[in-house]
């Protein structure tokens, strides 16, 4: 889990921060929540990489990361995703979650990586519900 992004970030910057800064093909599993009134991140982001190694790596590597593409004094904090470890685990967390409904725009929903490439993420199991959101 990376703590202390900057709120003005978006998924997709995230993504191209850690292809950046070596880790492309090297994480299956990536999420920057928001929040939908104020269409805003919220400063934290839950990356699954493919191996522990690669994951101490990332650790060693973002940890008081702070060389962000847009103005921002914040610096990363790292620290283990608890309790969710792995992409079984990050994918069924968020497959019936309201953020997979069909009305969330795709830039604020997770994403699922096989050798690098995006992929289908898992089907729900169940009726998703609508966000709560009032956005203007």
């Amino acid at each position: 889990m990376l703590r202390n992004l900057p709120n003005n970030y978006s998924r997709d910057m995230l993504l191209e921060m850690l292809d950046r800064e070596g880790f492309s093909g090297l994480y299956d599993f990536a999420y920057y929540p928001v929040d939908f009134k104020r269409w805003a991140g919220l400063g934290y982001a839950f990356v699954n990489l493919t191996s522990h190694e690669e994951a101490v790596r990332a650790w060693r590597h973002f940890e008081g990361y702070a060389e962000w593409t847009l103005p921002s004094l914040k610096v990363v904090d790292v620290c283990w995703g608890s309790p969710l470890q792995g992409l079984a685990e990050c994918t069924e967390r968020y497959r019936n979650s309201a953020v997979m409904h069909e009305d969330v725009p795709d830039m604020f929903k997770p994403v699922v990586f096989r050798h690098g490439h995006r992929v289908p993420f898992p089907a729900a199991t169940k009726s998703v519900r609508n966000p709560r959101w009032k956005h203007k």
